[in-house]
Formats: structure tokens, sequence, C-alpha cells
């Protein structure tokens, strides 16, 4: 049993449809793991084990009568506190939503619980997720995989390390900016930022929803590719007979992500290109010059559209917030308009040029963070320090949603080091395939 801490999703749901696993053994397993864990509260900021339990007991019949409802019928999985459990409270890592308590769950949740999936509670998070670095002295920090003492990227923090940490098989976060790559690979994980409007944003507390996504964290591509399809509800793409590498071609994006990069995070993006390069992947190096403007203009793109959302609130209680995300909110309230429609503008003209010239690309290459995980007390000592790390953090993740399409990250075998290949609009069983092709060079 201590082995399943450490297994796939994917693997856990074939051990289930062998008779080997029973789901009820399983989930309590992992039930178990949270409550005995060291670390636990500054991960799941609540555990659902009824709900668990409930839904474990009927996987495990359906897998005796040969009923199984997906391929991960019966997998514990975790949740970002801002997906809505019926009945349970989401407060999505703040004091402003303290007692908050949905009547009923999520879309993607009611499909995933559809699907068989096991509902292990909801993960801690950066307030009201907006910020990339996963610091929340409000509620909990969960700490670095990798460094304790580090925090653990954000704003999907616990969805990341309770996977990470063996205490759940698969974990379901939100991307805005970057906040289910960023922690991914922090943690050495699977990430994968979902197109906008793929997945329902029904029953999640917003930030800016223009941007806000919905996608998985998970140890493998594989366990990606069938999350996404627990959470649309459908049967996921087949990745065995997944393309190699030869004759593929990538683009080595140049513009402003290859800046600033920690020595650790360089030495890690050389040699995955080195490997992709070996199993006969052809890289170009791509420029594309509009970028730069878009990038600075997401100040503009998101903060307007975040204060609109939330500043009644945030105004009605200020002193219950952290400074610094509180201020993030803050900066968005004094945007003209002109200024918020000539960003969006502009972005459209971006996400045409991006389309243009990515046109003869399988993907676009990146070092996911260019930073390693700063120190929570490093972070909360030096407020300038905080402002500029999380916006460096956020950097190369931001393209993808700026450009607008999809992305995955993937560990390098360095910690905390991640790959990122990001993809066009609605092009997630494609790049899950090519994706599943570059795990295997880089492992």
């Amino acid at each position: 049993m201590t082995k399943w801490a450490k297994q796939s999703a994917a693997d856990l749901g074939r051990g289930i449809g062998a008779g080997q696993i029973d789901p009820v053994a399983l989930t309590q397993h992992f039930l178990d793991a949270i409550q005995s864990h060291p670390m636990a509260d500054r991960i799941y900021a609540r555990v659902t084990p009824d709900r668990a339990l409930a839904e474990a007991n009927a996987a495990s019949e359906r897998a005796i009568l040969g009923r199984r409802l997906s391929p991960l019928d019966g997998v514990p999985v975790s949740w970002k506190d801002l997906f809505d459990t019926a009945g349970v409270e989401t407060e999505a890592g703040s004091a402003l939503l303290k007692g908050r308590m949905p009547v009923s769950d999520a879309a993607v949740l009611k499909t995933a619980s559809a699907m068989g999936l096991v509902c292990l509670g909801k993960t801690h998070m950066s307030e009201l997720a907006f910020s990339g670095l996963g610091l929340n002295p409000v509620t909990a920090t969960s700490p670095c995989v990798n460094d304790l003492e580090a925090v653990a990227g954000g704003s999907s923090s616990g969805a990341a390390t309770s996977v990470a940490f063996g205490l759940a098989a698969a974990a379901v976060g939100s991307d805005t900016g970057g906040s289910v790559r960023i922690p991914s690979a922090w943690n050495d994980l699977v990430g994968l930022k979902t197109t906008s409007g793929r997945l329902s944003l029904q029953g999640v507390v917003p930030l800016a929803a223009k941007f806000d996504t919905v996608g998985p964290l998970c140890r493998t591509v594989e366990d990606a590719a069938m999350m996404l399809a627990a959470l649309e509800g459908r049967a996921g793409p087949d990745l065995r007979g997944a393309y190699g590498l030869k004759g593929r071609r990538f683009g080595a994006l140049q513009t402003i992500v290859m800046e600033d990069l920690s020595p650790e995070v360089a030495a890690a993006y050389d040699e995955s290109l080195a490997r992709l390069r070996a199993a006969g992947a052809e890289i170009v190096p791509i420029e594309v010059p509009e970028l730069a403007r878009s990038i600075a203009d997401a100040g503009v793109l998101y903060t307007s559209e975040a204060w609109a959302t939330w500043g009644v609130e945030i105004a009605a209680q200020p002193d219950l917030m952290f400074a610094p995300i509180r201020e993030r909110f803050e900066a968005g309230q004094a945007t003209k308009a002109s200024d918020y429609v000539r960003a969006w503008q502009d972005l459209e003209k971006l996400r045409a040029i991006w389309a243009t010239a990515t046109a003869s690309l399988d993907a676009v290459l990146c070092p996911t963070a260019p930073n390693l995980p700063p120190k929570t007390d490093k972070l909360m000592e030096q407020g300038q320090y905080y402002v500029t790390a999380n916006l460096l953090t956020l950097r190369n993740t931001r393209v993808g949603n700026l450009t607008g399409g999809c992305g995955i990250t993937l560990p390098t075998g360095v910690p905390s080091c991640g790959l990122l290949l990001t993809a066009g609009p609605m092009q997630e069983d494609r790049l899950l395939r090519l994706a599943k092709a570059v795990e295997t060079a880089l492992a």
C-alpha cells in the first residue's frame, strides 16, 4: 500500500480495473496519509472523508460488477479551494470569503464525480488566486517538495503539493497567469493549462474570468490526459501510439522569456533542448517582438478585471487581506477605460501575429519559470522582493494565457525546473500526444 502514494493516477486506475486495488482501501490510504502527515494542514484547507468514502464505496461496487465509469473510477484526487463543493466551505484562500458555503458542486466537479473520481478535499491556495508564489499568511503557505523553507508556487499551491507529497493521486487547479504550471514545475509535476472556455467555470470562484482556466496537476502526461477527459466527461486520447519526436519542429521562444534565468533553470533548459534534438526534433529560435507590449499590458488587463470582480468586497474589509495581494488588486481601480480597451485591442492583434508566427511549429518552448522557489521568510520580510519575485515567476507562463492557447509543463529531471510547451487554442489532445513523446525523451 505504501507504493500507492507515488503511483500515477493511471496506474492506480488500472489496478482497480484489474481487481488488484480496492477503491475503499485506496481512499482510506490517502485519508490516513493526510491525517498523519506533519504538513497536511499547510496543504489541505479541508478534508472530506465522508464524501470520499461514500464515493469510494460506490466505485468499489462498480468495479466488482464490471461497470466502471472511466479509467480513473475510484481514484482519489484533491480540489483547489475555489471549486464549489456542496455543503463544504469554499473560501478561495481568503478571509473575505470565510464561511462561504456553496449549495452545489462546481460543474467540473460534478462531471468528474460522474466519471467516478473520488474527492479527498480542498487544498490551500494564494488569496483569491492572485499570486504565482503561493505565499498565503492569511490561511496557510504550502511548502515546496524540494525545499521546505520555500514557497510551492501558486496559486494552486496546495493542489501541487497534495500530489508531490503523496497525499492525492492527482489534483485539480486553476490557471489565470500560470497557476497550474508554476506549482507543477516547482514540485516536479506535469501541469496542463487548458484553453480558455474549454472547461466550465461555473461554480469556480473567479479572478479574471477572461483568462481563468481549469487544469490538472499530475505525475505524468498520461495522468493529465485522463484527468482532462474526466473533467470533460469523455474518453481521453489514446497516448499508447503517441508519435516520436523525429521530424517534429519546435520554436524556442527568445522574446523576454530567456532573460534573468537562474543558473539551474538555464542549465536544465539547455539540457532539455539537447535531449529533444537527440530524439530527432528540430528546434528553431523564434522572436515575437509584439509580445513585449502585451506582457507590459498584463497589469492593465489582469488587475482591472480582478478589481472589477472583487473591489467592493476588498474596499469593505481591506485589512483582512495580505497587503501585497490587496495592493495588486487595488492597482486595477485606477485604470482608464480607454487604456483597458486599447490593451485588449493590442492583445487581439498579438494573438493573430502569434498564430502566424507559430503556424509551422508543433509547439513553442521556454523554461516554465525563470527562477527557483523563493524562501518564504524572505518574501515575508522584504516587501519589494515579493513584488519583483511574483512578476518574474509569472512572466513566462503568462505568455500562454495572453496568446490564448494551451500549455503543459514537464519535469526536466532538475528539481523545480520545468520545460513549458505551448500550443494553439483547443489543441490539448495533440499537445498531450506530443508531450508524451517529450516526456519519454526527457526521462
